[in-house]
């Protein structure tokens, strides 16, 4: 922890991706898993931390997979964001039942039903205390939300950017498959492209490492992780410039 007990980070932003919604389910959303994860950004907020969000679809639709199958890539990749707005609209309804003022953002016009997102308000409402939920991707098709949260964390001027996965960090082989897998402490952004370690995909880990972006990689399904890291504790993997 920092010495004064302080949280270690001002503002963050952290990526959840959709599948981590599911909890044990094999499509949608787990009410366990999103009250959980939305009690402890509450309480990061709660202690003064500005949160940013930004959520994967997949839980719902997965644009990447439906392209392969033969639909049309835009199509798809809209489709794929329409899914992480109704994700972002869950996670808003989650922390507002725990007592927390949330904003959905979207990248595509949709305010009928969440903000349009701009940077200056988005920026405010952090200010405020009021966590911000970014929906729809980039509004752009090509671009996966593992890019489009790299984006917002740069715009927002966030300190670090959290990817909350399954796993407790980034490993030289997939730890579920291989025992003898080796987690890594700490990484550099270039090695985490020359050796392909699939953190994110490279757009957004060139994003990070050309606007000096920390990444820390987590385990979401570890409660109280979270919590521990944004108080200065060494958990997970460290993704910076070496």
């Amino acid at each position: 922890m920092t010495d004064d007990n302080r949280p270690a980070f001002k503002r963050i932003l952290l990526k959840l991706s959709g599948e981590a919604l599911m909890g044990d389910q094999e499509y949608g959303i787990c009410p366990q898993v999103l009250g959980r994860v939305a009690r402890e950004v509450a309480e990061l907020s709660r202690l003064g931390v500005e949160v940013a969000i930004v959520i994967g679809g997949g839980n719902i639709f997965r644009g990447a997979g439906m392209a392969q199958a033969g639909m049309d890539r835009v199509t798809a990749d809209h489709m794929g964001m329409l899914a992480t707005v109704m994700n972002g609209l869950a996670m808003q309804d989650a922390l507002e039942r725990v007592g927390k003022f949330c904003r959905v953002m979207s990248a595509l016009k949709i305010n009928q039903v969440c903000e349009d997102y701009i940077r200056r308000r988005a920026v405010r409402h952090l200010e405020k205390g009021r966590i911000v939920v970014f929906a729809a991707g980039t509004g752009n098709p090509f671009f996966t939300t593992d890019t489009a949260a790299s984006l917002r964390a740069i715009e927002m001027n966030a300190d670090v950017m959290i990817k909350a996965t399954k796993v407790d960090g980034v490993y030289d082989a997939d730890p579920v498959s291989n025992p003898d897998a080796r987690r890594y402490e700490r990484l550099t952004y270039d090695e985490v492209l020359n050796h392909r370690l699939g953190v994110m995909d490279a757009t957004a880990i060139v994003m990070c490492r050309d606007n000096d972006m920390p990444l820390r990689v987590i385990n979401i399904y570890k409660e109280g992780e979270l919590l521990r890291l944004v108080m200065g504790e060494r958990v997970g993997t460290l993704v910076e410039r070496g």
